[in-house]
């Protein structure tokens, strides 16, 4: 298999490439860390995160491989996996994952016409923010378990329920929204996914949920009487799991994952080369060696698994594409829990100092370290995944 590039394609990554190498030079010190956490955590980072997110759209390069009568290029997807790829190199935002990642290519698979024009274009042009209203307290995992109601009442649907762990609600001016539209259908049966325009409408109560070190990233969401257009319900009503099941396989079809753990992975052997123990440099340790070399194997095949689901969807197989796409996810969150065992192991005690001057890599590792475990059950966990690739992909059978 060759996985040379194109002339094309080698100057576009360099193009890429010399953007980010500009723009983040301005960029708040919290995107160094956590990228993903940062941009909700204040307002300086969020600012910066918009500000991002208008000039990468100016550029075309949100949606580059979206159709041209929607706000996109036409461009083939490897074109927007190799953006993906820098964007993540350089640990920048402007993207919002939610809005470009999950619900654009849900809503060309399954809106109607009136809807992907009205609603796409405000995406492709960077001007708006979606929230994931999917989880709830007794319904996260079993996401066919939620009880948030949407009762159509002639020409608009009245919504009253709960949603939890709603990532970046406090900043998003939109949410799509999977409720329950038929009570009398059992799981799966009687969801409808609904366009919610405005996350300060009458209804609707945005609460934090704050980590332990203050930050606010994850929400609570409370509808009480929230009015729904009829318009804005995405699909048949009660057909809302087919394209929930669709939302699920583009958000872990990414490749950033793995440019996160690889460029992380950099600092970690740069840390090992200049650092000493026991009269040598951590590097000339041959357990620690190995270790390294296993992370950068597993790093590589990351690549590729995020390069092939890219391939089989942009040759339209969409069904083997799912079923690679949750490869991707639980080998992805499981690598990066492997690397911060191992980082914050090997780094002994002073592994363990958040960050301050006696901190390695200023406490870098032992965040993630403390992050870690989410990654295994956030999008999906990875017992979730494995039943994904044994049902659909091996065909193994379901047991009740």
């Amino acid at each position: 298999m060759d996985f040379k590039l194109t002339e094309e394609q080698e100057a576009l990554k360099k193009e890429y490439i010399e953007f980010f190498e500009v723009e983040m030079k301005d960029a708040p010190p919290e995107f160094r860390i956590n990228p993903s956490e940062a941009l909700y955590s204040s307002d300086e980072c969020w600012e910066f995160h918009r500000s991002m997110q208008k000039k990468l759209a100016a550029k075309g390069w949100l949606t580059m491989a979206w159709p041209e009568e929607y706000g996109g290029r036409g461009a083939p997807l490897i074109d927007q996996l190799l953006f993906s790829e820098v964007h993540a190199t350089y640990r920048a935002p402007g993207i919002d994952g939610f809005g470009i990642k999950m619900f654009a290519p849900t809503l060309m698979q399954f809106a109607n016409e009136e809807q992907k024009k009205r609603i796409l274009p405000p995406i492709a042009r960077g001007e708006v923010s979606y929230c994931q209203g999917w989880s709830e307290p007794d319904a996260g995992s079993d996401l066919a378990a939620l009880k948030t109601r949407a009762e159509y009442r002639g020409g608009h649907y009245v919504v009253n329920g709960q949603k939890i762990w709603t990532t970046g609600a406090h900043r998003a001016d939109h949410m799509f929204l999977l409720a329950r539209t038929d009570p009398d259908q059992k799981r799966s049966g009687g969801l409808s996914v609904f366009n919610i325009e405005n996350m300060k409408a009458p209804g609707i109560e945005v609460r934090p949920i704050k980590y332990m070190n203050g930050s606010h990233f994850y929400n609570e969401v409370y509808f009480t009487d929230l009015i729904v257009p009829e318009e804005d319900r995405i699909g048949e009503e009660n057909a809302g799991w087919k394209s929930t099941r669709a939302t699920m396989n583009f958000e872990r079809s990414g490749i950033g994952g793995f440019i996160s753990v690889r460029e992380r992975l950099k600092e970690l052997i740069e840390y090992t080369r200049t650092t000493k123990r026991d009269g040598g440099f951590l590097i000339e340790n041959p357990l620690i060696r190995q270790k390294l070399a296993k992370l950068h194997i597993d790093v590589e095949l990351g690549r590729a698994l995020a390069y092939k689901v890219a391939w089989e969807q942009e040759k339209g197989n969409l069904a083997v594409s799912a079923t690679l796409a949750s490869q991707s996810k639980v080998f992805g969150s499981e690598l990066t829990q492997r690397m911060a065992n191992f980082s914050t192991e090997f780094m002994g005690l002073h592994g363990q100092l958040e960050a301050s001057p006696w901190a390695p890599l200023n406490g870098i590792m032992i965040d993630a370290y403390q992050r870690c475990m989410g990654g295994n059950i956030a999008a999906g966990t990875s017992e979730i995944q494995r039943n994904i690739i044994a049902w659909a992909g091996l065909g193994l059978p379901r047991f009740n």
